[in-house]
């Protein structure tokens, strides 16, 4: 079977993050323990298709038979994207030897909590492997987290198992940042072991400022390009004072944040700080800017430089083009190079669907690719389930 000349397996990797912004595929070429980025494409969603992501991530009412309904069109949406990206990148799916699909998350509660009696911890991503693999004609590993979290895990982050592939160094402490619509860290001490990488969310990333552009441009601009918005206004220090007394910010790692605690609801609750209701739109966006900002800076110094020396911060995710946000962390981080993860041959936008890509392969190969470290499980556990086309 041809695979571009060389040696080894050709996985895809299907991403959609919280923000619902569109769907991410990787190609990617994977040779024993070294895998390469060949391809990148992104695809939007259809308007209404999102529309119902958001309406069930926020919690809204909605049906069981919708939910059911929803998952298996994903699956068909994934599916397409996966053939179109085929395609793009001039390889037939024959020469694809497993797909990585993330799914959309729609709920994740990786704390348990009482329900029914018991506690219970949960977490539920939709887009049918099934119907991917059986369209595509491609193996697809898909639900990722929930053997993480069997484990005792919380099912998140999982890409630390990649950070670790792509930066580990001997001799330089690194971590590796995304800021997409929740902000997650890596770290990954010098000449460190897996077992010594940890990882977080620190918090909101982008998704505090999209849902206050959509708001405020009713839905015109989905989010603030060059941070053109926050420019203009001025910080609301009152507003970001509470905002920085949220519980999660304290709250030691492991920890997984969401749209489940930074979504509508909390964007409704800022829009009802006193400060909010008389300031301008600008204003508001710019706070949300700084809130993520220092966020990301507290975990560092609160979470981070305790535990490991970090010399490089390689930033990856929509957030990374924020000229505002970029420059409130690079001001608040003395004696640490921050750097774009393009510079290390993944680009930020293509990483987390190369992860999912290069995950799906371990799971093929029955290797554990969790980071207890980085989701607290007990041990480390095969992630994902495996659905043949045929």
């Amino acid at each position: 079977m041809k695979r571009l000349g060389r040696k080894g397996s050709l996985a895809l990797g299907i991403m959609s993050g919280t923000s619902a912004d569109g769907i991410d595929v990787a190609l990617v070429h994977i040779s024993g323990r070294v895998a390469t980025l060949e391809n990148f494409a992104a695809f939007p969603f259809p308007s209404r298709v999102r529309e119902a992501i958001l309406r069930l991530g926020e919690g809204r009412p909605v049906t069981t038979g919708e939910i059911s309904q929803l998952n298996f069109l994903l699956g068909e949406i994934f599916a397409d994207a996966a053939l179109a990206a085929c395609k793009k990148f001039r390889v037939t799916s024959s020469q694809i030897d497993v797909i990585g699909s993330h799914g959309q998350t729609v709920f994740h509660q990786g704390v348990r909590s009482q329900f029914c009696g018991r506690l219970v911890a949960s977490t539920l991503q939709i887009g049918e492997p099934s119907v991917i693999a059986v369209r595509t004609g491609i193996t697809t590993v898909g639900d990722f987290r929930p053997a993480d979290m069997a484990a005792g895990g919380q099912g998140a982050p999982l890409v630390p198992f990649v950070d670790y592939m792509l930066y580990r160094h001997n001799r330089m402490g690194r971590a590796a940042l995304n800021i997409g619509g929740i902000a997650n860290v890596t770290v990954i001490p010098a000449g460190a072991k897996i077992e010594e990488v940890f990882a977080f969310d620190t918090g909101p990333g982008n998704m505090v400022i999209d849902a206050l552009m959509k708001h405020f441009t009713q839905g015109q601009k989905p989010f603030d390009r060059n941070a053109e918005m926050a420019h203009r206004g001025k910080l609301l220090p009152n507003t970001l004072r509470q905002l920085l007394r949220d519980k999660y910010f304290a709250k030691a790692p492991p920890k997984t944040a969401g749209r489940e605690q930074y979504g509508e609801k909390y964007v409704r609750s800022l829009l009802a700080h006193r400060e909010a209701l008389t300031g301008n739109p600008e204003d508001l966006v710019r706070t949300a800017t700084i809130l993520t900002a220092r966020s990301i800076l507290d975990a560092f110094h609160g979470f981070i430089a305790p535990r490991a020396k970090v010399a490089e911060l390689i930033v990856s995710g929509g957030g990374a083009r924020n000229p505002l946000l970029m420059g409130q962390i690079e001001s608040g981080l003395h004696g640490v190079r921050v750097r774009d993860a393009d510079d290390f041959g993944v680009s930020g936008d293509a990483k987390e669907a190369f992860a999912f890509a290069v995950l799906a392969y371990e799971s093929l190969h029955k290797h554990p690719a969790n980071v207890p470290g980085a989701t607290g499980a007990n041990k480390a556990v095969v992630l994902g389930k495996v659905c043949y086309a045929g």
